[in-house]
């Protein structure tokens, strides 16, 4: 028993939620707006509580905004697997980077294996068959991310704003979140990423892309699962959750 318990991997969710949300407008940062009578961050901890592939979730937020999390999310709604509230960074990439710290710290101490889902905390329609496909591709490729394919023709814009090309539109895809991988291959590329200076860095398999020769697997996500970023996505949000209830 002792043995199969080691050789299990243990999933870990990193959940972002240190940004400014300078789009929504107001003075309530995006992931604290209430949906339907909750918190957005709420229903995207929920998710992963609720999933029995998730062992633990790091959330990751503003240090002024590290007590209240606690005592108004973890313990309100008792999210027991919750086991960490981390500060973030400047950038996406140093939260990640800091909750990823967090996760190698533990590794070290168990000597084991492990996977980390690296999700955006305004994005609360992940659902259990999404955490379950990409799970199942990252460990068969290492990495992947969840995407869906465009609808719209995509174009490629000049520096003047004149169309330079349209990329055929069945090789194009929406990237979404979780993005997720094998501990130990995401925690090199970040570090090597960090000691690169590089701060061009929009989203975690970027940093895969760049600094491991390991190609990212695109993983079918869902066209609900929205980045809730302006008042217009915060409606369509309580849409999509009335028609879940």
């Amino acid at each position: 028993m002792e043995k199969a318990d080691k050789l299990k991997k243990r999933c870990t969710a990193i959940v972002l939620a240190a940004g400014q949300g300078k789009r929504m407008g107001g003075n309530v940062q995006k992931q604290y707006l209430e949906l339907m009578g909750k918190p957005i961050i709420y229903h995207t901890l929920a998710a992963f509580q609720n999933s029995p592939l998730i062992d633990s979730i790091i959330l990751v937020t503003g240090s002024e905004q590290m007590a209240w999390c606690r005592n108004e999310l973890v313990h309100k709604y008792n999210l027991s697997k919750v086991d960490t509230i981390a500060a973030g960074g400047a950038e996406r990439y140093t939260s990640v980077w800091n909750g990823l710290q967090v996760i190698e710290e533990d590794m070290t101490k168990a000597d084991r294996e492990g996977i980390v889902f690296i999700h955006d905390g305004v994005r609360p329609f992940v659902d259990d068959e999404m955490i379950a496909r990409t799970l199942e591709a990252t460990e068969i490729y290492g990495a992947c991310v969840a995407a869906m394919p465009v609808k719209e023709t995509i174009k490629l814009a000049d520096e003047d704003d004149f169309v330079n090309s349209t990329p055929p539109r069945n090789r194009v895809w929406g990237i979404q979140t979780p993005q997720v991988f094998d501990f130990h291959l995401i925690y090199r590329a970040y570090q090597a990423a960090m000691e690169s200076g590089r701060t061009d860095m929009t989203d975690d398999a970027m940093i895969v892309e760049s600094f491991t020769d390991v190609k990212v697997k695109l993983v079918e996500g869902s066209y609900e699962n929205i980045k809730i970023t302006t008042p217009e996505d915060l409606e369509i949000a309580e849409t999509f959750l009335r028609r879940r209830r």
